[in-house]
């Protein structure tokens, strides 16, 4: 072996004690690292800071432009003022609800939930005016027109199913044929305009917003969707039952609903099956508030239906039996789905896409 080599004496060594007891040679490794690290704290303080700062900033500034909106939108409201007409349609609700308790007038009698419907429609739209500054009755008033007589077919359909699956019942209706067919019509159209402005009304309330774009099904999706839809309007026909009831309140949601899709029109399921989750719970929640105010006022009615349901018929709220008020969920969505697919085969211009 060789002996280790020695520096000649009087060279520094690179290993010798420094001031304080450690060697130069690790002395300045450390300092290195050391000031590094110290920098490298300050620039993360520096930047955490500075993005606290941008992030509390921009919030500010959107709660100041939210609340300036806020103030803009309530100094309109305010000069606008609720509509005469949903004034109307409140003191009207209430009025005639009174007059079914505390008297025996034949017209309030037999035509109960027509004009009760008739006084929320005017009073829900009147706020929408007041809230939005357009309405489809203020503003839009032939849509509306339209938007009535597709409520009047679209119900002479599900009518039409009644007659062989014989889910309800009419009691109390006027002898007069001519007064019946009135009250019918009158009945029938409110139906769709009511749902419609309760949907209204509950995503104005509701956080978030709908959708405004227009998704389309993949055929994976599309296909086996129209052919159940399909199916469900069909069997009824073929084999009728009050059974098969729940097949004709699905039927057009899913036969229809995205054939819209398709055409460019608003489909519900489109936009719950390709992500946008929102309207889908919004029109369930507006069917069953519907169903809840229907059955409540055709309780106290004069001239009202009943149910045959099937499935826990006995146990009741008003007329209904409890698992009928799931119908009403898919029953607004489809009823919207023939209100769309129907307007767009009417040869006069659009000037609104109601609740598109």
């Amino acid at each position: 072996m060789f002996p280790p080599t020695r520096p000649p004496d009087g060279a520094a060594r690179s290993d010798s004690p420094g001031k304080y007891g450690a060697t130069s040679r690790a002395v300045a490794p450390t300092a290195g690292l050391a000031l590094i690290s110290g920098t490298c704290h300050a620039m993360r303080g520096s930047l955490v800071v500075g993005i606290g700062k941008t992030v509390v900033a921009g919030m500010l500034r959107m709660i100041a432009q939210i609340a300036h909106k806020s103030r803009q939108d309530n100094e309109l409201r305010a000069q606008r003022g609720l509509p005469g007409y949903a004034w109307l349609g409140l003191v009207s609700m209430v009025l005639f609800q009174v007059v079914l308790f505390t008297t025996d007038i034949e017209f309030v009698r037999l035509n109960f939930t027509p004009i009760q419907w008739t006084g929320l429609i005017l009073f829900l739209d009147g706020i929408q005016k007041w809230r939005r500054g357009t309405s489809i009755i203020a503003d839009h008033f032939g849509e509306f027109a339209i938007l009535l007589l597709i409520s009047i077919g679209s119900w002479v359909i599900f009518e039409a199913y009644n007659v062989l699956l014989k889910n309800w019942q009419y009691f109390g209706l006027p002898e007069t044929m001519w007064l019946r067919y009135a009250g019918y019509a009158w009945a029938f159209a409110t139906i769709s305009p009511a749902m419609f402005v309760i949907y209204e009304s509950l995503d104005d309330l509701l956080p978030g917003h709908d959708t405004r774009d227009r998704p389309r099904l993949p055929n994976a999706v599309f296909w086996p969707f129209v052919i159940f839809g399909l199916a469900c309007l069909v069997v009824p026909i073929a084999w009728p039952s009050t059974h098969m009831t729940p097949l004709v309140w699905m039927g057009f949601a899913f036969f229809l609903d995205p054939i819209n899709g398709r055409l460019g029109e608003r489909s519900i399921l489109s936009e719950f099956f390709t992500g946008r989750y929102r309207s889908m719970p919004v029109f369930f929640l507006a069917g069953l508030v519907a169903g809840l105010f229907w059955e409540f006022w055709n309780f106290w009615a004069g001239a009202k239906w009943s149910y045959d349901v099937p499935y826990l018929g006995h146990i009741k709220i008003f007329e209904m039996p409890v698992l009928g008020f799931l119908g009403f969920m898919p029953f607004i969505i489809e009823s919207y789905a023939i209100y769309v697919f129907v307007r767009r085969l009417i040869p006069i211009p659009r000037r609104v896409e109601y609740l598109g």
